[in-house]
């Protein structure tokens, strides 16, 4: 059987222990792992010759990934739980005793265990590779470092900056983490080994020192600024979680304590705190939005046999704000040159100028050097005409929202490109079974919905319609993936999945607020829910002309329930369009103001006097009970595949709260009988607009659930 570890003492009398775990393209740590590593460093012990160690990955770009996330799955109990953290603790603390140097030669990712791991040893150096990142991203599934992290990383780095890396999970760079001292030094990866083999010979056991600013080094060398700086984090936690994840207030615990009363306090803390977070629901919601990104990553969206067709170069129809983001994503992620399309030469500069600006964040983050950016810029090209798109592999159409228009551009395309070239358009609620009615190759037609700001909305819907033939689908969906998208594969129907599920919810909100409700009170409710914005400030995003176009067409092919409040007409008379015109829920012109503020004149447009008539428990189920009922027709109609897709995309498309796992998860933790009670409690009380569709009510009659 072939070994994860092997250990080798070269003739200068340093060893080098290289972790490969077999068969998998990435190390990651595995509980059964513990017994091996303890025998190897018996055995280091036990050899008088060696005067050093050096930890170093036997794949080429990732050090340690994290732990096996699958280990804690298996855990049925706290205890398991907590057993698996000592276990951990056990394992570092016989590393960092350790009385010769013991260097980590960090080359890709370093992340959760891999880092901990890191931190029990002596010094630590690592590439100036742009694959290597160092992070402890354990929070974003629910959890806290349970390997020692919480203890090593404060005494390594001080204790705010600690924090911060632990409560985001964000990921540093080389650069950064030298400067914060979490590495000793950074290397090409040419000389990663030379370097660590000398650090190993200095027999230097002690890294050097993190240089703190003096308001840290005032605040961190006594309790009462410490405690400063818990409370304040504490604060920034509640602000931006609402309270609904337990894991951030718990970090901050493990550190105070192991701060106060020492490191031996401060793991018991931690194996404590981990074991219980492994155990909460929000936790298990988190790891299972994990393992469902990790299993999409590998589909094809069709049969496994359909390959997708390889993609050299795509092209966009229309520069504005989404073409501008669509082109911006294939250059820089996708890697793919890009011809953008426009009828004047504004709109093409408009889009240059946009991706110009996001990749340039790059350069002012010092995350690339300015030959590197204008290298991704080079692959856009633009053009007025159709020059230059004759080799286009697949062509994203991002026009305004009219099927005349997007028709034209389906017979355009089809004259000036190859038989084989995709046509992708990127609607937001028309059925691409239409659009594609004028095509002489309608098995090329598919529609590939972009959530904006495209750059930073991780979903897109690949909307399939009758005639759009496997291959079409798997290679749209390879695109998508290049592009750093998650793809869900929907089927054709107005307003495909994401759109339908918020449009219900969205005209909830609207329902309450002509009840009486204030603007600020319905987002309030929703924040706490868990939502990252209210629908009020959604709406106001998006744009309430937006808005008012879309429903219409939801309420002819779908049905009365999604006729929109008649507030809209009011508003859109008073010329309100959100955010765009600087007229909509909220106040624009007042730069000066932190907070946002009502325009309270809204309420004189619709002739009403908020006076908050319902609670925020309340406002909550009343919007999310019709995204819910609307997520299970989808399913019912065969529009997304699996409830699993369903939950993915409304958290990634929408927001829906992750800790609840999506609509789906949430329905069966609030159990199916009691969401039907609900909705039909609600259908006595107004109307149709809230009857149960049938598969919830058969799925409550038999006892079903839909995990």
């Amino acid at each position: 059987m072939e070994n994860t570890f092997t250990l080798v003492e070269r003739d200068d009398g340093i060893a080098i222990l290289t972790i490969d775990v077999v068969n998998e393209s990435m190390n990651t740590l595995k509980a059964e792992f513990a017994p091996e590593i303890t025998e190897i460093i018996a055995e280091i012990k036990a050899n008088k010759t060696i005067k050093g160690l050096v930890i170093i990955s036997g794949k080429a770009d990732s050090f340690i990934a994290g732990a096996d996330i699958s280990m804690l799955d298996a855990c049925q109990t706290y205890e398991d739980a907590k057993a698996l953290s000592q276990q951990g603790h056990e394992v570092f603390n016989e590393l960092e005793n350790l009385n010769i140097p013991v260097i980590a030669a960090i080359n890709g990712a370093c992340l959760g265990g891999g880092l901990e791991l890191a931190l029990a040893c002596h010094q630590r150096v690592c590439t100036d590779d742009p694959k290597t990142m160092l992070g402890l991203p354990e929070v974003q599934l629910g959890l806290l470092p349970g390997g020692g992290g919480t203890q090593r990383l404060p005494r390594r780095i001080g204790i705010a900056k600690a924090l911060d890396l632990m409560l985001t999970g964000k990921q540093v760079r080389p650069k950064q983490a030298l400067k914060m001292a979490l590495v000793d030094d950074v290397v090409p990866n040419t000389i990663l080994l030379e370097t660590a083999v000398n650090m190993a010979l200095s027999g230097k056991r002690h890294a050097r020192k993190a240089t703190q600013s003096m308001v840290d080094k005032a605040l961190e060398t006594n309790t009462f600024g410490r405690n400063v700086i818990f409370d304040q984090a504490g604060k920034q936690v509640y602000k931006k979680t609402q309270g609904n994840y337990p894991a951030p207030n718990k970090i901050i615990d493990c550190v105070r304590q192991g701060m106060e009363k020492g490191i031996e306090q401060g793991l018991l803390a931690e194996a404590h705190h981990f074991a219980e977070l492994v155990m909460t629901p929000e936790s298990a919601a988190l790891r299972s939005i994990f393992f469902a990104t990790t299993e999409m990553k590998k589909e094809t969206g069709v049969a496994d046999d359909v390959k997708p067709q390889k993609i050299n170069k795509a092209v966009v129809l229309g520069g504005g704000l989404m073409g501008g983001g669509i082109a911006s994503v294939t250059i820089n992620k996708a890697k793919l040159p890009v011809r953008v399309k426009d009828i004047n030469q504004q709109g093409l500069s408009n889009a240059l100028a946009y991706a110009y600006k996001l990749i340039n964040q790059g350069v002012k983050r010092k995350h690339m050097t300015p030959a590197v950016r204008d290298n991704i810029m080079a692959k856009m090209t633009t053009t007025v005409d159709y020059t230059g798109v004759k080799d286009a592999d697949i062509v994203v159409e991002a026009v305004f929202e009219d099927l005349a228009l997007k028709h034209q551009m389906v017979q355009e395309i089809e004259r000036e490109c190859s038989e084989h070239t995709i046509f992708a358009s990127n609607t937001s609620s028309l059925p691409i079974a239409q659009i594609a009615e004028v095509a002489t190759r309608p098995e090329n037609v598919i529609g590939l919905h972009y959530f904006s700001p495209v750059e930073k909305m991780p979903l897109v819907e690949v909307i399939a319609h009758a005639k759009t033939s496997p291959q079409t689908i798997a290679t749209t969906v390879a695109f998508a993936k290049k592009q750093g998208k998650t793809p869900i594969v929907v089927q054709d129907g107005a307003g495909f999945y994401v759109n339908r599920i918020l449009a219900l919810y969205m005209n909830e909100a609207a329902q309450l607020l002509l009840e009486g409700n204030s603007v600020d009170g319905l987002d309030k409710a929703l924040v706490k829910f868990g939502f990252p914005v209210g629908p009020m400030t959604l709406l106001d995003e998006v744009g309430i002309d937006v808005g008012a176009k879309i429903s219409p067409i939801l309420a002819s092919e779908l049905g009365e329930r999604f006729a929109p409040p008649q507030a809209f007409e009011q508003l859109l008379a008073d010329d309100r369009k959100g955010r765009k015109n600087g007229k909509g829920f909220y106040q624009y012109n007042d730069k000066s103001s932190k907070k946002k503020l009502v325009d309270e004149s809204v309420y004189g447009v619709l002739g009403l006097t908020p006076n908050d008539v319902h609670d925020s428990d309340i406002v909550a189920q009343r919007c999310t009970v019709q995204m819910l009922n609307e997520a299970v027709r989808c399913l019912e109609q065969g529009i997304i595949a699996s409830a699993r897709d369903g939950d993915i995309g409304a958290i990634f498309g929408i927001g829906f709260p992750p800790f609840l796992g999506g609509p789906f998860k949430y329905i069966d933790s609030l159990g199916v009988d009691n969401v039907v009670a609900i909705l039909q409690g609600y259908q006595q009380q107004f109307g149709e607009r809230f009857e149960p569709c049938q598969l919830l009510v058969d799925m409550a009659q038999e006892g079903r659930t839909f995990y």
